[in-house]
């Protein structure tokens, strides 16, 4: 049973206002009173607003999603096999290098971002030179073999690594003066890890870890090149009128369990009760107003299924278990979402969205040693093929503002779907004189409702 997870991959878009600096009133006193005011604006700072905590909260939530899903790689890599097992679109060799390009094109047009080309490059070589320590580093002593076999150096990803070292790279020059940089960086290093899944190249641990290390790369190389410089940027006096508009449009990223209202595919009799899933993915709204805006969500939902067990009566002595792949659901919604601040730091956010469900084929085995010639001593009996169906979803969500850009989430939230599964039954089966009567193909509707309950990293813009 899946419980945890990470995905895809992705991310934390415009994650953390990182570059905001402190400043000090400077008044006609004694030096000891500036250094004494100094002293105390430092030691003033709450937790979550030192440099140092605003500098790790993502690489370590990025890191501990790649720990949490290290058990449960293969069943996560299973899923994408069963939806898009021929995938093969090297996209991932290219995005990854997109927001650094962007970069350089800005400085070329002229477009004033936070250094200078000659720093920004100081800044980015020494990102890049610690990326690679890292990476290099851990690929070649962890020496975990690579899901298609080809190779052991697969953790850390240094394709992801590179991607969120270049999307940083472009939030920390561009941020300040759109975020719309900082979204499209942080895309394009989604969607490059999300790549190097889809063509079997890393495991969704290699790429969370990745990202991590990305991120954690350019916060440290812009870190030491500020304290040579001793200030934070050539060119943060163009921007200190920056903000945004004040309404909480936000993306995010979340996981979390779901929890089955009914027993799927119960009409079938191939599960005997319901089992508790995961559900992953991205959501986010853009506000007209601080209070009303409209969301959309992508994420994934799958359900592991209980076997069935019976003894057999042919002389057997061992049981005869029914085993049954996970339902899986690729979601997309959009529609209206409503948000209400009790305080600076908490928020309540309600929502319906109505859209689509894509469901994964699955497979039905029998599984006994008779069938010790086969892999996992399983016979397959049967496909089963549910259909795509309208989805609706509900629920509320309160957030805890770890700054004014970043905060972490806890929602729940309901979805009711319907599905009309097709068996397909195995043609040996269906050809066998005592068997066809029992194993003819079929069709059931099946209702699957269920609550989702998780976390969120969520990011404002």
């Amino acid at each position: 049973m899946i419980k945890k997870l990470f995905f895809s991959s992705a991310l934390a878009f415009s994650i953390q206002s990182l570059d905001a600096q402190d400043s000090i009133k400077i008044q006609p006193i004694t030096s000891m009173s500036l250094l004494l005011e100094k002293d105390n604006s430092s030691n003033s700072k709450k937790f979550f607003q030192k440099d140092g905590v605003k500098m790790s909260i993502a690489p370590l939530i990025l890191f501990s999603a790649s720990a949490g899903t290290w058990g449960e790689r293969k069943k996560i890599r299973e899923m994408r096999n069963r939806y898009i097992p021929d995938f093969k679109v090297p996209y991932d060799n290219y995005l990854q290098y997109a927001p650094a390009a962007t970069v350089y094109g800005l400085k070329l047009a002229g477009v004033k971002g936070r250094n200078n080309a000659g720093r920004a490059t100081l800044s980015y070589a020494t990102s890049l030179a610690i990326m690679g320590i890292i990476v290099n580093s851990v690929k070649y002593t962890a020496k975990v073999e690579r899901p298609d076999g080809s190779s052991n150096n697969s953790f850390p990803s240094g394709h992801t690594s590179m991607a969120f070292t270049n999307a940083t790279f472009l939030h920390k020059e561009y941020g300040l003066a759109s975020p719309a940089y900082s979204i499209g960086g942080y895309a394009a290093s989604t969607f490059t890890g999300i790549g190097r899944n889809l063509n079997n190249r890393h495991w969704i641990s290699d790429v969370l870890a990745g990202a991590g290390i990305g991120i954690l790369s350019t916060q440290l190389g812009y870190f030491f090149i500020d304290k040579i410089y001793k200030n934070k940027g050539d060119n943060l006096g163009l921007f200190a009128g920056f903000d945004g508009n004040g309404n909480p449009s936000f993306l995010s990223l979340k996981f979390g369990s779901a929890l089955a209202i009914n027993n799927f595919l119960k009409e079938s009799e191939l599960d005997d009760k319901k089992e508790t899933g995961f559900e992953a993915g991205l959501e986010g709204a853009y506000f007209f107003s601080k209070n009303w805006g409209v969301g959309a969500n992508f994420s994934f939902s799958s359900f592991p299924v209980k076997g069935i067990r019976f003894p057999l009566d042919d002389g057997y002595t061992t049981n005869f278990d029914v085993v049954t792949q996970s339902l899986g659901f690729l979601n997309v919604g959009i529609g209206p979402y409503y948000s209400y601040d009790f305080s600076d730091k908490w928020q309540m956010m309600l929502k319906t969205t109505f859209g689509h469900s894509s469901a994964a084929n699955g497979k039905v085995f029998f599984k006994n040693e008779i069938f010790s010639d086969l892999p996992n001593n399983e016979f397959e009996v049967a496909d089963y093929k549910p259909s795509n169906g309208f989805r609706w979803n509900s629920g509320v969500a309160f957030t805890y503002k770890l700054n004014p850009e970043l905060g972490i989430t806890a929602y729940a939230d309901y979805t009711q779907t319907q599905s009309r599964i097709t068996y397909k039954f195995n043609e040996i089966l269906k050809a066998d004189e005592e068997m066809n009567m029992d194993f003819n193909d079929a069709s059931a509707k099946e209702k699957i409702n269920y609550f989702s309950l998780g976390l969120r990293l969520t990011a404002y813009f």
